[in-house]
C-alpha cells in the first residue's frame, strides 16, 4: 500500500503557481502510527507526536492568521475503500495561498514537522476553495 506523508517539488510549484485570492481551505486526513519513528529513537506513540506537532507549530499558524474551521472523528466508511480510516480529520484555514507557503518555509513551523512525519503513516492534504454552503448539494 502506498502510502503520503510529504508533498513532493512538483505538487508544491503547482499548488504556489495556482494563486488566488481569497483564503484556501485544507482538508487534512491523517493515520497515526502506533509508535512515532523519530530520527533520534525516542519513544512515543503517533498520537503523542502529532499532538506536539499541534502544539509547536500552533504559535505559526495563528501568527499567519491560520485556524482549524472544522474537525470531526471519523466513524464509518459508507463510500470509499472500507479499509481507508483516519485517525484525525480537519480542515485549517489560510487566508491566503503565500501564507501557507511561508507556514511550510518558516524555521520554528520546520522544526515541528518532525513531530508530524515522525507521529503520522499517511496523510492526505487536500486544497479547496471555500464556497457559501448553497440551497443544496450542488448549488
Amino acid at each position: 500500500m502506498m502510502t503520503h506523508t510529504a508533498f513532493s517539488k512538483e505538487s508544491f510549484k503547482e499548488f504556489r503557481e495556482k494563486e488566488r485570492p481569497g483564503p484556501i481551505h485544507m482538508l487534512n486526513l491523517v493515520r497515526l502510527r502506533d509508535r512515532a519513528e523519530y530520527e533520534d529513537g525516542r519513544d512515543a506513540t503517533g498520537a503523542e507526536a502529532y499532538a506536539a506537532y499541534g502544539r509547536e507549530s500552533q504559535p505559526v499558524l495563528d501568527r499567519l492568521g491560520g485556524r482549524i474551521v472544522w474537525r470531526g472523528r471519523m466513524e464509518h466508511m459508507l463510500i470509499g475503500p472500507s479499509d481507508e480510516q483516519w485517525d484525525l480529520c480537519f480542515i485549517a484555514e489560510y487566508p491566503s495561498v503565500q501564507a501557507f507557503v511561508d507556514m511550510i518555509f518558516d524555521p520554528e513551523y520546520r522544526e515541528a514537522m518532525k513531530h508530524r512525519q515522525a507521529g503520522c503513516s499517511d496523510s492526505r492534504l487536500i486544497r479547496m476553495e471555500p464556497l457559501d454552503t448553497g440551497a443544496n448539494f450542488a448549488e
